[in-house]
């Protein structure tokens, strides 16, 4: 039976099947199961236990006399403007994590025992394994001053 056998069943209202309901209501077949359970929808189930939505022949979307106007005419710019502070945050993230890698590169640095010569607490050189070796520059100069 087509969807022309089903107009004039009363009233106005045509007696649709839950797939052609979706199709005119411009919804999802489950949308319209769950607007039946609710009992949104005008139905009847019949005992073999097909359901049968009834509309008005005039409804082509919304249900109650509310039509799916869409989108709102400013959510483009929402939207455009929502992306835009996106992307402005995901480069302040990335410019932050910059910033800690580099941070953490320096501390290690200055953390680590220099390479050259490591100096003791009071601020003498470590003694070299010959006594001679060592040239006047590289002896303190408290040491250059008083000898020894």
């Amino acid at each position: 039976m087509g969807e022309g056998d089903r107009r004039g069943v009363g009233a106005g209202l045509d007696r649709l099947t839950i797939q052609e309901a979706a199709r005119r209501l411009g919804i999802s077949e489950g949308a319209v199961r769950k607007r039946v359970t609710r009992g949104s929808l005008e139905h009847e189930k019949e005992p073999s236990g097909r359901v049968f939505v009834y509309l008005d022949e005039r409804t082509t979307r919304g249900v109650d006399d509310i039509q799916d106007t869409g989108a709102h005419p400013h959510s483009r710019a929402l939207i455009s403007r929502l992306e835009g502070e996106v992307e402005f945050l995901r480069d302040q993230v990335r410019r932050q994590q910059e910033i800690i890698a580099q941070q953490a590169v320096t501390m290690r640095q200055l953390s680590a025992p220099p390479e050259s010569t490591v100096v003791d607490q009071e601020g003498e050189e470590p003694p070299e394994s010959t006594e001679g070796s060592q040239t006047d520059t590289q002896r303190p100069w408290w040491r250059r001053m008083f000898g020894n």
